[in-house]
């Protein structure tokens, strides 16, 4: 508890403006060599009489714009997409006769939401920190990442006329990024059946990424290559960058109103506003509102609660609408103890998603297929499971542990996301 609670203060003392290199800017680093300044410009072929040096640059094709911009957005959204806690936890109350009465004891879960709002004036007040360090895209390490890049189509349409139309740019690429989220998070009750919520994320996010480059003549003699000269070409480049940004996230505001408040079986509905309020340029927020719609169902079963979360998220910018739904449980393990499983799915809706460019398709000398990267192309729905444990302090505060692993291949993803933190009950 106490090292928590010294890891949200220090977050909070970390909280500086970003500098004047952003940190989606870092990205584009690792597809930038030599000197020029532009990613995917070859420096030797730019400086020799040929002046092939601008064949591969994104702004003159858009398929290698593309395939950047994917890598990017990829990237901005799994860095704004951590997952909120619960609006309410612990004891919650109603009112009879002017006297508050126990609706639930239990703990109340982590991530899904239970029906019960918290009763008239009560309060309840929480402080997380969640840490994820990013380790696959779509099932493929972010440490072994290729990239293809095709030639400017410049003589007869159609790749492949004249010959260096078939010089290929591959890129391997190694990434890392990190992300640390501290959030303040307070709801309060309204009345009886309707709580409202509020939730300010502090967000620590670093990017690190090293990338080779790798010019593949095509004919006998290169006119493409980053340093030399024709007669002895430079083929290969590297490149580096790291970054990091704290600041604010997007702050969230939560209505939850319930219909039907009976711990057997209880009904309620939850609309959930994310504001702009972080800084996409550094990744820290999306860039966008988002709004979501929730409807709730909880039971209790003996001491067996579980909880059914469905509903669907509108998200502005370049980020994807999404079908969500958490199902999972708590199981009071001792008046102190409360285990808590769930399983949390997303599930994009139409064609909003990321789109990955398509294959290359060279006409000349013959017919070939050269795909754009290792990367697969699928669908970004996320699957996760969660397990989770509430301790409930004498006359304290409640400790949370949580963990939440990815169980399907969509996106970019952490092996394993912790949580930990503290609730009040006022």
């Amino acid at each position: 508890m106490r090292r928590t609670t010294c890891s949200l203060l220090l977050c909070l003392t970390l909280a500086t403006p970003a500098g004047a290199q952003r940190l989606r800017d870092r990205i584009k680093e690792l597809f930038t060599f030599g000197i020029c300044g532009r990613e995917l410009c070859l420096d030797g072929s730019v400086n020799a009489a040929n002046g092939h040096g601008d064949h591969f640059l994104p702004e003159l094709i858009a398929g290698n714009s593309s395939l950047i911009g994917f890598l990017s957005t990829a990237i901005g959204t799994a860095a704004t997409s951590t997952p909120l806690g619960a609006t309410g936890s612990g004891v919650t109350y109603r009112f009879v006769g002017g006297l508050p009465v126990k609706v639930t004891e239990s703990s109340g879960p982590i991530l899904g939401e239970r029906a019960q709002t918290l009763g008239k004036g009560r309060f309840f007040l929480g402080a997380s920190l969640t840490t994820a360090n990013f380790k696959r895209f779509r099932g493929v390490p972010i440490s072994d990442l290729d990239f293809h890049f095709a030639h400017q189509d410049v003589g007869t349409p159609g790749l492949g006329d004249p010959v260096l139309e078939n010089d290929i740019l591959e890129v391997r690429l190694q990434a890392n990024l990190n992300l640390w989220v501290s959030t303040l998070f307070a709801t309060l009750g309204l009345t009886d059946g309707l709580d409202v919520s509020v939730a300010v994320p502090l967000v620590h996010t670093s990017f690190q990424g090293r990338s080779q480059a790798q010019i593949f003549p095509f004919g006998a003699t290169a006119v493409h290559f980053f340093s030399g000269t024709a007669a002895a070409p430079g083929l290969r480049a590297t490149a580096a960058t790291f970054g990091s940004a704290t600041g604010i996230g997007d702050v969230t505001v939560r209505l939850k109103a319930n219909f039907r408040p009976e711990e057997s079986f209880a009904v309620a509905v939850l609309g959930d506003l994310r504001l702009p309020t972080g800084n996409e340029a550094d990744l820290l927020g999306a860039g966008a509102t988002a709004v979501r719609g929730i409807g709730i169902v909880s039971a209790r079963f003996g001491d067996f609660r579980p909880h059914l979360n469905v509903g669907v998220g509108f998200r502005g910018g370049d980020q994807p609408d999404v079908a969500a739904l958490t199902a999972g449980f708590e199981h009071p393990l001792a008046a102190w103890a409360t285990l808590l499983v769930d399983v949390i799915g997303e599930w994009e809706l139409g064609d909003t998603g990321t789109p990955l460019p398509g294959a290359t398709v060279y006409q000349f000398p013959f017919l070939r297929i050269v795909q754009p990267t290792n990367i697969p192309d699928i669908r970004d729905d996320r699957i996760a499971g969660a397990l989770g444990f509430k301790f409930r302090m004498t006359r304290g505060p409640t400790f949370v542990v949580n963990t939440l692993v990815p169980l399907s291949r969509g996106g970019l993803q952490p092996t394993i996301t912790w949580t930990t933190g503290l609730e009040f009950n006022f």
